[in-house]
Order: structure tokens, then C-alpha cells, then sequence
């Protein structure tokens, strides 16, 4: 390679890595802030943003979030390749199979992933609650989502409550934040 060319190529790393930055400085300074999670965090109870998606599940259709209202959600942001989302699937299949009576569904967003490694993982993990697909991550920004796994909970007015909750909920960092999570929104918590 000439000396001339190797500059070009300098260049050009150097144009794209200032472009990349620039674009960074803009998304903090002027971007869609940091959706839902960011409202919660700061203590407000914002709606939960609605989303109607394709089932996975062996319903088929789509489930739309506000068609939910009146019930307890949990919403689980997973992908099949994520590892934490593997090691917490037994976790949240056994509080759906403990709360359903009492009106919860856990609703599993499936996003940037393969429709048919979720159908695998969902078999594997026994998943039997409501999994929607969002293969290209459109839900993502509105809720503030920024890694898998990720849960808000969404209680019977549509609202979100409790604490956003990024990695497993199995872990002994979260247990008790998903427990109050669940409790309000069921309407239970003291």
C-alpha cells in the first residue's frame, strides 16, 4: 500500500470517528431523552408507552399493550442470545404460573433476535406467558431500554410502578425489587 493511500485510509477513519462523535454530542444534547425508564427513575409514574406487536407464542396475532389495561404487567425485554435472559426465564414462568389468577401477565418482548431462536428458546425455558416479537427494536427508545434483559412493571391503570429493573431478575441484586415490583403492580404492596 503507498504512503498516499495509507493517508486516505487515515482520513477516513479520522472523518468517521469525528462523524460518530458529533453524533453522540447531538443524541445527548438534542435526543429523544431516555424514554419511560428516565421518567421513572425520576419518580414520576408515566404511561406505560404502547406498543402492539406480532405473538410468538402459540396465540399468534398480536398483543397490544393497551388492550392489557385492567390487568398487572410485567414486561420483559429479552433476546434469545442474551445469557442473564436465559438464567431468569425459569424466574419469571413461575411467578406468571403464581400471579395469573390474580390478574398478571407477564408480557416477553423479544427484541433484535431471530423469530425462530426465540420459538427455540421459549421450549427450551417452558415459556408460557404472552411473547411478542420486535425484531427491530422499534420499542426500545419509548421505554428506555438500554440492554436485555430489561422489566418495568406495568400496573391495572396502565401506569408504570416500581423500579425499572436491567439484568436478571433472578439475581440476588434484584429479588427483592422485582417481589415490590409485582406487589404494586398487582395493587398489593404495603
Amino acid at each position: 500500500m503507498s504512503g498516499r493511500a495509507r493517508m486516505a485510509g487515515q482520513a477516513a477513519a479520522l472523518a468517521a470517528v469525528v462523524a460518530l462523535l458529533a453524533l453522540l454530542v447531538w443524541k445527548v444534547a438534542f435526543g429523544s431523552g431516555d424514554g419511560a425508564a428516565g421518567q421513572l427513575a425520576r419518580g414520576d409514574n408515566p404511561v406505560a408507552p404502547p406498543f402492539a406487536l406480532p405473538r410468538i407464542d402459540a396465540a399468534g396475532g398480536t398483543l397490544s399493550l393497551p388492550a392489557l389495561r385492567g390487568k398487572a404487567v410485567v414486561v420483559n425485554f429479552w433476546a434469545s442470545w442474551c445469557i442473564p435472559c436465559k438464567d431468569e426465564a425459569p424466574a419469571l414462568q413461575a411467578t406468571y404460573v403464581r400471579y395469573r389468577d390474580q390478574g398478571l401477565v407477564i408480557v416477553g418482548v423479544d427484541a433484535q433476535d431471530f423469530r425462530q431462536d426465540a420459538r427455540r428458546f421459549m421450549k427450551r425455558y417452558g415459556v408460557t406467558y404472552p411473547v411478542v416479537y420486535d425484531g427491530s427494536g422499534s420499542t426500545l427508545g419509548a421505554w428506555g431500554v438500554t440492554g436485555f434483559p430489561e422489566t418495568f412493571f406495568v400496573d391495572r391503570q396502565g401506569r408504570l410502578v416500581g423500579e425499572r429493573i436491567q439484568g436478571g431478575i433472578d439475581t440476588d441484586r434484584n429479588k427483592d425489587a422485582f417481589a415490590q415490583g409485582v406487589a404494586l403492580a398487582l395493587g398489593t404492596a404495603r
